[in-house]
């Protein structure tokens, strides 16, 4: 039975001699628009400046074409991969009623060769094959990526920002570490609250001071530092105060009902609010693919293997769910889950862990999935009051 949400296929009946088709490879410079255009032998190929404008007169330019051929078209629809321009184009075609679609860019086969060729107009030619066979119904061609609105892709800013401005923070620290033991210093933490003050009295193992050119370059980064600690801060406590709100959407009562589960926490519930659970997915084994916590076997003959985790999901709800898992042993130790993890791992060896925690978290991920969704409570987990 055809799932509602399934983006592997298009659900609807395909008539080509109505149905305008159009592709675009887009760059920063230009796009590329290649189209198959009903009563016209040609397939058309037309570059045009990065415009949306210009993209609208195009289509109805091939549209009045196919009008003259005899053609009346009744549909357009208009695919191009995701990347950086994001889904601002496929809604904005959308508002003005073009059928538009966003093609995960890994799911569209290409040639193995070493040394194959690669130019925008055979991607545009291989785009088109694709996009074609997924409109007919047919599924393994592409894949389309869900269309996100504004309001649900800005949402996810501040935790992705966070992310960001965590990774420099370690960076800062990193370089500031390294530019010290140089210097044979390794014992000085630059992320203490009295670092500056203690700066200006480090000495090397030899008695001097600092140099000044790398006394100046330090503090330069502890300027940085603060800065970057300062909109830290400033992230965490909106997020705290849009917490303590009552919930005015969907996205905010589940943030409030998973921020209720001992050992996990305001960043992890945003993350994995934001990041999954406002999406549609259709099963659980839809939830643990897009996590990116299911394996890739490689079979071939009476050869049998697993390669690994697949990590073709959201690499964020990834890494959350593994720290998560970890986590969970320690604060919830009467839960189910756990007691199924310690019975696995009872030989104490370090790979059987490494190996299950997996499989803890991706059990894990589904039953947050199932309590945020449909409010079933994890056996054995214990929760905070609601407040």
């Amino acid at each position: 039975m055809p799932q509602p949400n399934d983006m592997s296929r298009s659900l609807a009946a395909l008539d080509q001699d109505s149905t305008l088709i159009a592709v675009i490879e887009m760059s920063q410079a230009s796009w590329l628009v290649g189209a198959m255009v009903p009563g016209v032998e040609r397939h058309p190929l037309k570059k045009l400046a990065p415009a949306a404008e210009a993209l609208l007169c195009l289509l109805q330019r091939w549209r009045d074409e196919a009008a003259r051929a005899g053609r009346t078209i009744t549909r357009i629809t208009v695919a191009y991969e995701a990347g950086r321009d994001g889904f601002w184009l496929a809604r904005w075609l959308r508002a003005r009623g073009i059928e538009a679609h966003v093609i995960h860019a890994a799911s569209v086969a290409v040639s193995r060769e070493h040394r194959r060729a690669k130019t925008d107009r055979l991607d545009v030619n291989l785009l088109q094959r694709a996009f074609l066979g997924w409109l007919r119904g047919e599924r393994d061609h592409c894949k389309m990526a869900a269309i996100p609105t504004l309001e649900a892709e800005d949402a996810r800013r501040p935790s992705r920002e966070h992310e960001a401005l965590v990774g420099e923070r370690t960076r800062i620290i990193n370089r500031m570490k390294s530019a010290l033991a140089r210097l044979g210093i390794r014992d000085f933490k630059p992320n203490l609250r009295k670092a500056p003050e203690r700066l200006a009295v480090l000495r090397t193992p030899e008695g001097s001071t600092l140099p000044p050119n790398t006394l100046a370059e330090l503090r330069r980064e502890m300027g940085r530092m603060q800065l970057v600690k300062e909109q830290i801060a400033d992230i965490e406590r909106t997020r705290l105060q849009r917490l303590r709100q009552p919930p005015a959407d969907a996205a905010r009562a589940m943030l409030g009902v998973l921020t209720r589960v001992v050992g996990v926490g305001i960043e992890t519930a945003d993350v994995l609010v934001h990041e999954l659970l406002m999406r549609n997915l259709r099963d659980r084994r839809a939830v643990a693919r897009y996590g990116g916590i299911t394996g890739a076997p490689d079979e071939s003959g009476a050869r049998r293997r697993e390669k690994g985790l697949a990590r073709a999901g959201n690499a964020r709800v990834r890494r959350a769910m593994l720290q998560l898992a970890w986590r969970f042993l320690l604060f919830q130790k009467e839960s189910a889950l756990v007691k199924w993890f310690r019975a696995r791992t009872a030989d104490g060896r370090m790979a059987t862990r490494k190996t299950m925690i997996l499989a803890l978290a991706r059990k894990l991920l589904i039953a947050l999935w199932r309590l945020a969704t449909i409010g079933e409570v994890p056996q054995g987990v214990v929760l905070r009051p609601a407040t």
